[in-house]
């Protein structure tokens, strides 16, 4: 195992690999920018470095000044977190080349993968299924007659990078030139690459990714699915295991794709095969994520695993520590993730943190970046924390997660945690049937009330939610019969008899 391990990145997750790497007695660098000086994985980690100023292309995108650290400190391993250099290729083979080990797959695996022109082609080549679209990416001429071969609406893809950033849907062959620019506009910026693509939109779609893990001995598996549908401008806020639209015939066809995706490239370390599922249960490959995820949590909740100790138990050389028969999921876990952005208008907001109370309890967890004190600046993705739950099924678990939103303390500039417990609130999301849509149709529900002005609403809203939730819960219960399905039933009734206090 390594001795030194730099983390090259911030917030939550910086600190969450520290957690890991402390319990395995591997020392730890931090780097920071001058922005972050204060920010808890700073005072977390063994020793910690400035990197530049506030701007990230000044700092954590600063793959020479990065790696100097690296060398100057005798890191003997590199750990990217998510966003920032994770997928970068180019960074990749420039740790390998002064002796760093990146935690990841391999390079020639992350450029594959990272161009998702390239990465649709290989998924063909795999055998599985892709919606229609582009065979390559498109220029601004060509377009309109790729889009109406395909049919609309269409989504624009930036090639590379990942995110949400630079995806938009044209409707009509009058929207799709700004759609294009914009797309365009937002991937230079972000990547650094203005290459779109065009892929067929599904209106009523889940996205449920499948997490693999490879090893440099040959074996891969996989440690079943996440829902990620609920999502803001393509963005992820809610996520959660096992998903609920997932019959166990489909389970298995999807986590056998993304098995024979992992075994054709190659695949190595962690990473997630994305797919679509439309409303009559077809699904369709998406993108390869060649990084930890964010939402990981939730895996581990269910399987007991510690996702970044497996990580680098296969950076090391090693082969990896579990067969896909040890894989066993447990309950039900969701993560809800707090952004300091406005609930209503879906921006970012920046502020100073003033007050901070995190919930805490049975089965919850809080993977947080901040601390009093802590100033959101604008230069950085607005994600401050992760609250995940764990509950013996569904039904308690989005019980739990309401019931540890309410607990929040977070004073300082507004926050999402109102549009989460709507989200919670809403039918769709209660009954498991939701899509991709579901933010918006909470957004303008918010909004035709007047956000969180109007509190007899909002309390009526969480009232019925509630009711429903104790309902299904009692069908569940009187048709099965099974003593856990009581026992939720009993959560959520305790918990109803609480928040009604």
């Amino acid at each position: 195992m390594f001795e030194k391990l730099l983390i090259a990145n911030r917030g939550e997750i910086a600190c969450r690999v520290i957690r890991t790497c402390r319990r395995l007695g591997i020392s730890t660098v931090a780097i920071y920018s001058e922005a972050d000086a204060l920010a808890p994985h700073v005072a977390l980690a063994d020793e910690a470095y400035c990197v530049g100023p506030a701007p990230a292309k000044e700092s954590y995108l600063n793959a020479d000044a990065v790696l100097q650290i690296a060398v100057d400190t005798g890191a003997d391993a590199l750990h990217p977190g998510y966003g920032f250099l994770s997928e970068n290729a180019g960074f990749a083979r420039a740790c390998a080349a002064v002796g760093v080990t990146f935690v990841g797959p391999s390079p020639d695996v992350i450029d594959r993968m990272g161009d998702k022109v390239g990465a649709r082609a290989a998924a063909v080549e795999a055998g599985l299924t892709l919606l229609p679209g582009s065979q390559d990416e498109v220029s601004d001429e060509e377009a309109l007659a790729v889009a109406e071969g395909i049919g609309f609406p269409v989504m624009v893809k930036a090639a590379a990078g990942g995110g949400g950033i630079g995806m938009r849907v044209a409707r009509s062959g009058k929207e799709l030139g700004e759609v294009l620019k914009g797309s365009r506009s937002l991937a230079e910026n972000a990547f650094g690459s203005g290459k779109v693509y065009l892929e067929r939109f599904v209106e009523k779609a889940a996205h449920v990714e499948i997490q693999i893990f490879g090893d440099s001995q040959g074996h891969i598996l996989h440690l079943n699915e996440r829902d990620c549908s609920t999502q803001r401008r393509h963005q992820k806020v809610i996520e959660e295991t096992p998903s609920p639209r997932l019959t166990e015939d489909l389970r298995s066809r999807m986590t056998e794709a993304a098995l024979m995706l992992a075994r054709h490239i190659g695949y190595t370390n962690a990473g997630t095969v994305e797919f679509i599922v439309d409303d009559e249960g077809r699904f369709y490959f998406l993108e390869v994520n060649t990084r930890l995820q964010v939402e990981h949590p939730v895996t581990e909740m269910v399987t007991g695993l510690d996702l970044v100790e497996l990580q680098l138990v296969v950076a090391s050389g090693e082969p990896l520590s579990i067969a896909q028969g040890d894989v066993h999921s447990q309950g039900h876990a969701i993560e809800a993730r707090v952004y300091s952005e406005d609930p209503d208008t879906l921006f970012p907001t920046t502020g100073t943190i003033s007050e901070l109370l995190e919930p805490v309890g049975p089965h919850i967890r809080v993977d947080s970046g901040i601390a009093v004190g802590y100033e959101m600046s604008p230069y950085y993705d607005p994600m401050m924390a992760k609250l995940i739950v764990w509950g013996e099924n569904r039904g308690e678990a989005v019980a739990r997660l309401d019931q540890a939103l309410r607990q929040y303390r977070l004073r300082g500039f507004k926050c999402n945690i109102p549009l989460m417990l709507d989200i919670l609130a809403h039918q769709d999301f209660i009954g498991g049937s939701y899509t991709t849509s579901v933010v918006e149709a909470v957004a303008e529900e918010r909004a035709s009330r007047g956000g969180d002005d109007k509190q007899t609403a909002a309390a009526v809203a969480v009232s019925l939610a509630l009711e429903l939730r104790r309902r299904a819960a009692v069908q569940r219960t009187s048709s099965s019969g099974s003593n856990w399905k009581r026992e939720g039933l009993r959560s959520l009734m305790a918990s109803r008899q609480a928040w009604s206090r």
